[in-house]
């Protein structure tokens, strides 16, 4: 019996899971223009502003000016423009590795990795809420794959006693991007080095925000490349432009040159891309006032929401959901909160565990006071507490 998409869709749609997409009509900000609407941004990565700054646009403006619209081919044929090999440097300095290497984006960076690393034969050990690019490296590198519940690092403990492989890998986010809290980084580091296990941290949502200077979940933790050899970031979240990186040894960088398919079989980001980012990086390590006012207007927002009755959970960084449960409830209350100014989207399944839909609250350095109390009010009104 052949496809029919009507009918899945049909599924998707009774189950009120079904998902469309909103047509922005100008830059990324904390005030955007939406299907015709001018509304206040609480949704976006962007976390620190960024990804609007004059600074890194008009740095992409250069990048295009002197590198054209295209890198042309993949790194390895004739791609690797200088301005790549500049931004891999400065991603290895910022983040104390001895290499980087970029990936055209974060879903690339983590197949690639973990399908480069692991293989048959192998054993893959994943937290049971990592993101989806994470555990679909897991599935794909035709490794033994096993996910231990979340932050559980006394379950991995034991997974990793049990298991024969020669090759283990230990895969974690470092900030779980729809449930906004840490991973246990340091209990998971002595885990793996008592299981002679690799550990690689995706910390997508840790860099740019986390630290004192901004280096992420591992100087939040005060973790070096010892305890977690295998690093992977994202571009296109604090740093506000696009694509991905992995950092570590010279010898882990060299064989995922060699070995990583989703590098070595696409097209390199255009070279602009990577000039512009290394604005954003710059201002990273130039301003961290900018990470200061963002985690400001968290204390400022979760202090309001507490009061409101809304439980948040021990999160420190700008993610902040308040779950909802039902699939229709939570979009019922995302509509409520456009009506009142605000853009939320509410995550359903299968991007998170059936009956934990949710508001996914993010906040940007960007905002101001009066934004966030507006959203604290709106939230009163379309998403009641009972007394």
């Amino acid at each position: 019996m052949a496809f029919d998409p009507a009918a899945a869709l049909a599924k998707i749609k009774a189950r009120d899971a079904h998902r469309r997409r909103r047509i922005v009509e100008g830059p990324q900000d904390v005030q955007v223009a939406v299907d015709g609407r001018s509304l206040v941004n609480f949704c976006s990565n962007d976390y620190l502003g960024l990804a609007n700054h004059p600074a890194v646009r008009e740095a992409f403006r250069r990048g295009v000016d002197r590198w054209g619209a295209g890198s042309g081919a993949s790194h390895l044929v004739c791609g690797h423009a200088a301005a790549h090999h500049a931004l891999e440097e400065e991603l290895a300095e910022f983040t104390g590795r001895p290499r980087a290497l970029l990936f055209s984006t974060g879903y690339m960076a983590n197949l690639g990795v973990v399908s480069a690393l692991a293989g048959r034969g192998d054993a893959v050990f994943e937290d049971r809420l990592n993101h989806a690019s994470l555990l679909d490296g897991g599935l794909l590198s035709g490794a033994r794959f096993q996910r231990y519940p979340h932050a559980d690092a006394r379950a991995l403990e034991a997974a990793l006693a049990e298991s024969r492989a020669e090759t283990r890998l230990v895969v974690t986010d470092g900030v779980f991007s729809m449930d906004g809290d840490l991973a246990p980084l340091p209990a998971l580091a002595r885990a793996a080095r008592s299981g002679r296990a690799w550990l690689m941290v995706d910390d997508a949502h840790g860099l740019g925000v986390l630290g004192g200077e901004g280096r992420g979940t591992l100087e939040h933790f005060g973790l070096d490349e010892t305890e977690v050899p295998v690093l992977v970031g994202t571009l296109g979240k604090a740093l506000g432009t696009f694509g991905a990186f992995a950092a570590g040894s010279e010898d882990l960088i060299d064989y995922l040159i060699q070995r990583a398919r989703t590098y070595v079989y696409t097209t390199a980001l255009p070279p602009a891309v990577a000039e512009a980012t290394r604005a954003s990086l710059r201002l990273v390590r130039e301003e961290p006032e900018r990470r200061e006012r963002l985690h400001r207007n968290v204390r400022r927002f979760r202090a309001g929401a507490e009061s409101l009755g809304f439980e948040l959970g021990d999160l420190i960084g700008p993610i902040q959901p308040i779950v909802i449960g039902a699939n229709a409830e939570a979009l019922e209350a995302s509509r409520r909160l456009g009506e009142r100014g605000f853009l939320v989207s509410a995550i359903r399944p299968p991007t998170v565990p059936e009956g934990t839909a949710r508001l996914r609250i993010t906040l940007s350095a960007s905002h101001t006071d009066e934004q966030v109390d507006g959203l604290l009010e709106a939230l009163a009104a379309a998403v009641p507490q009972e007394a």
